[in-house]
């Protein structure tokens, strides 16, 4: 064989190694694309009693923090989920879902945790789906003089997402401002219903707000005027961060109290949540 020959057929050689070597090294990195690619779910609970058992669920965690909000980054049947801490009220709440939205882009939110029941049909274990949420401390008072007192039940719903003026220039703000929730997180939650064994699963409205409401005639007033099946302290913010980036959102709350019917607390209802939520999530998974 010639020198030329010989020279011909090592690089010829070569290059078929080369492009072997390629096409093994390029496989994963295919893989590895493709999981980067996949937006996660977001999971939020207020506090650690909200947050932890769903976190310990997970597969390959991963643990970051960013001020005082916790993200616990891992899988669920091999898809991304991140359990977030939010910390309770609604600032926290609302300063959580921006910057995991910017953080991480997530296909789907989930605020879930614990809620003091405003439906006297509800009973602690029982769990609201949020069909909708309000914010029920975004209230226009009347106007009254000095010495004339106080009216709350003749306070009226103030919608700041209504217009970018004044409150008092727009009639449309003294509307209620329902957030709808998603409707295939709804439809999720509703096909694993039967997996909740300890109460039972309703569609209703949630109701937020930077207030612990005691007052029976209070909640009642709530419930009445504005429909709420619950109280919590973070779900409507949380549903007014996701509408503005459009991203899917759901709140999930079991009762752990209820005083319009003498429902005591029960802490262990926020575990209880979470096993269920969990089982939404997986649903969700199977079907996107």
């Amino acid at each position: 064989m010639s020198y030329l020959a010989r020279t011909l057929t090592f690089v010829l050689f070569s290059i078929f190694l080369l492009a072997g070597c390629s096409n093994n090294e390029s496989a994963p990195a295919e893989a590895s694309a493709e999981e980067e690619t996949q937006q996660p779910i977001l999971i939020q609970g207020p506090m650690p009693i909200e947050a932890e058992n769903f976190a310990e669920r997970l597969e390959n965690v991963e643990e970051e923090q960013s001020g005082t909000f916790v993200f616990y980054k891992g899988t669920v049947n091999d898809y991304p989920v991140i359990v977030m801490k939010t910390g309770k009220g609604m600032e926290n709440t609302a300063a959580a879902t921006a910057l995991a939205i910017e953080k991480f882009t997530p296909a789907a939110i989930i605020n879930q945790g614990t809620s003091g029941g405003h439906d006297p049909e509800l009973n602690v274990f029982d769990i609201v789906l949020g069909e909708r949420t309000v914010n029920l401390g975004s209230l226009k008072t009347g106007s009254r003089e000095e010495g004339e007192g106080i009216a709350p039940t003749e306070w009226i719903p103030m919608d700041l997402m209504a217009s970018e003026g004044s409150a008092g220039e727009d009639p449309d703000a003294e509307n209620i401002r329902y957030f709808e929730g998603d409707k295939g997180l709804l439809e999720a939650a509703k096909a694993v219903k039967e997996t909740h064994k300890e109460g039972k699963v309703v569609e209703g409205t949630i109701g937020s707000a930077d207030v612990w409401n005691n007052e029976v005639d209070r909640i009642q007033w709530f419930h009445e005027n504005f429909g709420s099946s619950v109280e919590e302290m973070e779900g409507a913010a949380g549903a007014q961060i996701a509408k503005a980036y459009d991203t899917p959102y759901l709140g999930i709350r079991i009762l752990s109290n209820n005083k319009t019917n003498g429902g005591e607390y029960n802490p262990e209802t926020a575990a209880s949540n979470q096993d269920y939520v969990y089982e939404v999530v997986k649903e969700y998974i199977q079907n996107k």
